[in-house]
């Protein structure tokens, strides 16, 4: 049946040039969104083109955390086909490398890139696809929507810039721990949280020596989810506290075993194989319980209530080497 003559040509929506997005390519990759979502081009090994088609919210929050974590340990799974690998050096982008079904059907695609070129076209992208009074850090009760034509945008919370302390936090000449100070208001959800501080009776002498802080208040005040809230590190053992809400927006696949431990509340865990994406647990986490992710799963959260947790990670540079070639375990326990 023929379509009406006057309908025949009609379109529905704008173009894109008319709804104000940049376009970007990266290597063979191919990007451009539209008003709801974030739409991914390839060709495959035999020249067919390929596509995906993300929502463009979701895309956002986890191209946000492949920035702001330079790419983190390796594998950052924006959903089950596409993602990236950091090799420290490099990074690569792939679409499908590792869905078990695109792969056994030749139509994955993986290309390889210095961290300057894709840290730059990621950045742009972020920063000119993400509309004003949209902060893919912030839980989705606390931040506008990320649908819509063009309308400015939000440099300064896809650009926060990590705070160093000078030296412990706290001590004399450290100027992190006071967030209250800064204006860092205590979170809806952590309204709970009693906000004193331990009481100190150090030597004298030893006054601008000797410290302690309430963790938990200073978490209470995090203005973002499922990112390093503090970090303290000690040579290569990095402990990061963070605070979640909502989902973790992307899965996470270890190249070193993680550690969580759960300080308040609740996270339900999908746990999966790095490699192909078969599920191999679901893990819920209550305050006290604590669980380690091997090294051949990826992961991602599920938080119904704003709560805290303590990641920790081995940082050594040389451990995913270890692990690749058998000196190291990918498990954290091995029983005889």
């Amino acid at each position: 049946m023929n379509a009406p003559a006057d309908i025949k040509n009609v379109t529905s929506g704008a173009s894109d040039q008319e709804r104000g997005y940049r376009s970007f390519r990266l290597g063979s990759f191919g990007f451009r969104r539209d008003e709801y979502f974030a739409h991914i081009t390839w060709k495959t090994r035999d020249g067919r083109p390929l596509s995906h088609t993300m929502d463009i919210g979701h895309y956002l929050q986890a191209l946000m955390r492949d920035v702001a974590w330079g790419f983190f340990y390796g594998g950052v799974n924006f959903d089950p086909v596409i993602g990236t690998v950091n090799h420290y050096k490099s990074v690569d982008f792939q679409a499908g490398a590792f869905n078990e079904t695109m792969k056994s059907a030749g139509v994955d695609l993986l290309e390889n890139f210095p961290v300057d070129e894709i840290r730059e076209v990621f950045e742009s992208m972020l920063d000119d696809w993400t509309n004003e009074g949209f902060d893919p850090f912030a839980a989705p009760q606390e931040t506008g929507s990320p649908y819509g034509r063009k309308r400015g945008n939000n440099t300064a919370a896809v650009t926060r810039a990590r705070e160093l302390a000078d030296r412990c936090v706290g001590l004399k000449d450290d100027l992190l721990l006071r967030t209250d100070e800064r204006g860092s208001p205590v979170n809806r959800g952590f309204a709970d949280v009693p906000q004193d501080e331990p009481e100190l009776h150090p030597e004298p002498g030893f006054e601008t020596e000797v410290h302690a802080f309430n963790l938990f208040a200073f978490l209470s005040r995090s203005q973002v989810t499922w990112n390093p809230s503090f970090t303290s590190v000690v040579k290569y053992s990095y402990m990061c506290p963070t605070t979640e809400e909502h989902m973790l927006p992307i899965m996470h696949a270890n190249d070193r075993v993680e550690w969580f431990f759960q300080l308040s509340d609740e996270i339900h865990w999908d746990c999966a194989d790095k490699r192909s994406g078969k599920p191999l647990a679901r893990v819920i986490m209550k305050p006290g319980d604590m669980a380690a992710m091997p090294a051949y799963c990826r992961h991602q959260g599920f938080s119904p209530k704003r709560s805290m947790l303590l990641v920790w990670e081995n940082g050594s540079p040389n451990l995913v080497y270890e692990i690749q070639k058998g000196d190291a375990p990918e498990v954290p326990v091995q029983f005889d």
